[in-house]
């Protein structure tokens, strides 16, 4: 079974069950899909929010190894995302040897505000959270008194695992960053990232990609 998180946020609704259905009808295997609602967190996460803070899960996915039992693995990734490819390809590429496989992004943003006016950070190792394999067992730092303590910085940047050695890397079709990685074929893109802002928000209706998330959403609502 393919265990996946998806990060809700209660202004990205829509993205969360487009991008749900573009994995499910695209797997070749089981799978679960579960949103990290804070709603359901209540007695797991008890962080204040800070104004640094993009969305509702930039710290709650560090709690999906708490969550899976530390057993097995299981994937995180952001909502704002749309999967165009079998998510079975992703997950035969996990490797014991990792606590953690991500797509090594060098992503320094160059503005200030992103979407929904909010504050954009910058940091090493940026987006590399907004997809992960978790190799659970490798993750038992990880506690949720961890979560809701440590530093942004600590959780983002890897720091609880004490080695770099440990973070994997898997291939950047399966977290391109939209309109900033250079544009690609379809067919060099399994998982597409609208960290810049979704086509779901306004004044970002015609951002790179858009034509697809549209599709997808409009395949998801219809009845036929």
């Amino acid at each position: 079974m393919i265990k996946v998180f998806i990060g809700y946020d209660s202004h990205e609704t829509v993205a969360f069950h487009v991008l749900a259905h573009s994995i499910h009808v695209r797997a070749s295997a089981p799978i679960t899909v579960a949103p990290l609602m804070l709603s359901q967190l209540t007695k797991l996460f008890t962080r204040v929010r800070n104004n640094i803070q993009s969305t509702d899960f930039s710290f709650s996915r560090f709690l999906v190894p708490y969550l899976s039992g530390y057993e097995g693995w299981s994937m995180f990734c952001d909502c704002d995302m749309l999967m165009l490819d079998d998510i079975a390809k992703l997950w035969a590429l996990r490797d014991d040897r990792f606590a953690v496989q991500v797509v090594k992004h060098n992503h320094v943003p160059c503005e200030d505000i992103k979407f929904l006016n909010q504050p954009q950070s910058k940091y090493e190792k940026k987006n590399w959270s907004s997809v992960i394999l978790f190799n659970n067992a490798k993750c038992t730092a990880l506690t949720p008194d961890y979560v809701n303590s440590a530093t942004g910085l600590q959780l983002h940047q890897f720091k609880w695992l004490g080695d770099d050695g440990l973070i994997g890397e898997i291939p950047h079709r399966w977290n391109h960053l939209v309109d900033f990685d250079p544009a690609k074929p379809l067919s060099e893109l399994s998982l597409i990232h609208f960290t810049e802002g979704g086509p779901y928000l306004e004044n970002y209706e015609n951002c790179g990609y858009a034509d697809l998330w549209f599709r997808e959403r409009d395949v998801m609502l219809s009845a036929g």
